[in-house]
Parts: C-alpha cells; sequence; structure tokens
C-alpha cells in the first residue's frame, strides 16, 4: 500500500509539471527575466518581480519544491529525458548559472537606480491580456525559450538547462542556503543511512543527476541542486529516504 501510495506521488508530480508546461504560453512573462529588467527601466514592480521574490520566500521554508513540482521548465526539462537521459556532468559548470544570475540582477539595480526607484505596481506590466503570448512577437520568444531548454538537453543531459542556465534557480538555492545557516525547521530530505541495501536506485531515479546514494552514505541529503522532487524518496525499497519538515540539515 505504501508503494501505491508513493507511485501515486510521482504521477501527481508529473502532472502538475505537465500541467505547468502546458500552461507556459500564458505565464511566461511571470517568469520573464527581460520583462522584470523592462519593469526597473520604468520603475515598475510586476508580475515576474512578484514571483522571484515570492519564490525566494517560499524557498526559506521549502527549499526548491518549485524546481520539482511545478516550474514549467522543469517540465520542459524532465519531458527532455525521453531525448536523452544521460546525467549532466554538474560540478563547476553548476556556476554558470550564477554568473548570468549576477549580471543580470546587478543590471535591474542599475536600471531601478536609474529611473529612480520603483514607483508603482503593475503584475501585468508588459502583459496587457493577462495572456502572455498573444502576438507573433510573443511565439518567437516563446519557441526560442523551448529551444534552448531542448538544446541543452540534447547537449548536456538530464535537465541540463536547470543546472546551467536557470535564471529562477539562485533564488531558491539562496533560501535554501539561508535556511540552512539559521537552522529552522524547513522541508528538507532526511536518510536512516543503517537500511541502506546499496542499491543505488536512488541515484539513477534523480532526474538533477545527484549522487543520491553517497549521500545517504555521508548520512546527509542536502545538496543545492536537490529539487525535493521525491523520486529518490518513492523508488527506495526499504524506505531508506523520508520527506522531513524539520530544522537543521
Amino acid at each position: 500500500m505504501a508503494k501505491k501510495q508513493q507511485g501515486k506521488r510521482q504521477r501527481i508530480r508529473k502532472a502538475l509539471l505537465l500541467i505547468s508546461l502546458l500552461s507556459f504560453p500564458v505565464i511566461i512573462n511571470y517568469l520573464s527575466p527581460y520583462v522584470i529588467i523592462d519593469g526597473a527601466m520604468n520603475g515598475v514592480v510586476n508580475g515576474s518581480f512578484i514571483v522571484f521574490a515570492s519564490l525566494f520566500v517560499s524557498s526559506l521554508f521549502v527549499g526548491r519544491l518549485w524546481c520539482g513540482w511545478l516550474c514549467p521548465g522543469a517540465g520542459l526539462g524532465e519531458a527532455c529525458i525521453a531525448v536523452n537521459d544521460k546525467p549532466t556532468h554538474g560540478g563547476r559548470w553548476n556556476w554558470v548559472k550564477w554568473v548570468i544570475w549576477f549580471v543580470w540582477i546587478g543590471l535591474i539595480a542599475f536600471l531601478a537606480i536609474s529611473a529612480g526607484g520603483y514607483k508603482r505596481v503593475n503584475f501585468f506590466h508588459l502583459t496587457d491580456s493577462g495572456i502572455s503570448v498573444d502576438r507573433p512577437r510573443g511565439y518567437i520568444i516563446y519557441y526560442a525559450v523551448l529551444g534552448i531548454f531542448i538544446a541543452f538537453a540534447w547537449i548536456t543531459g538530464k535537465r541540463g538547462a536547470c543546472h546551467y542556465i536557470c535564471w529562477m534557480a539562485p533564488f531558491t538555492i539562496l533560501g535554501r542556503k539561508i535556511r540552512n545557516l539559521f537552522k529552522w525547521p524547513a522541508l528538507r530530505l532526511k536518510a536512516e543511512q543503517s537500511k541502506c541495501i546499496d542499491c543505488k536506485r536512488c541515484t539513477n531515479a534523480c532526474p538533477m543527476s545527484l549522487d543520491v546514494n553517497e549521500m545517504v552514505q555521508s548520512g546527509t541529503l542536502e545538496n543545492s541542486e536537490c529539487i525535493l522532487c521525491g523520486s529518490c524518496v518513492d523508488i527506495c525499497p526499504r524506505d531508506v529516504i523520508h520527506y522531513s519538515f524539520s530544522a537543521g540539515k
């Protein structure tokens, strides 16, 4: 019965990712790195500003849950596993997204200061109809984003864009690091090392190509690239890994 419930959890997760991916043409402006730049130039707190701020605040308590369960880019990334199911190398190349993020955040701050600060709030800035892709130019941007994600999956492996270029990931990683620093209760994964039979199913199932088995053996499942998808939780035959809302690492 427990395994049936765990299988159901992954079906629900993948259904949520599929729904999010299908809604991407509607919501892409609210996740756009450009729309927030345009808002900064005009002193407007817009939808993407509010969404990114919300991602950071939520990550203080639920880590990168967004990345594993709700992000449309994640839905596309996992769909692209059918294109290339090889693990990504990660490592130092994971810092590419941080270089992109720091330059982007610096530009936003510079433009906002140059505009005299934020003066008003308009959630639908550059999205007059409320739907992001409502004209031909929007389709060009939309398919360009899809093409980039697919290309990274093809070239680098599982969820390559999530590892290397995602502009949303740093918000959630920073929130996770802050919660670990102050050690307040938050959603995390924990493991009972003594129950592990070293089958490595958890590592094979991880969509972020993490060596989960090694993490279990080391006694901590803390990794900035973990998206709390629960794939390792649900595939483990001995229920070694489980979700926990607790303090500490």
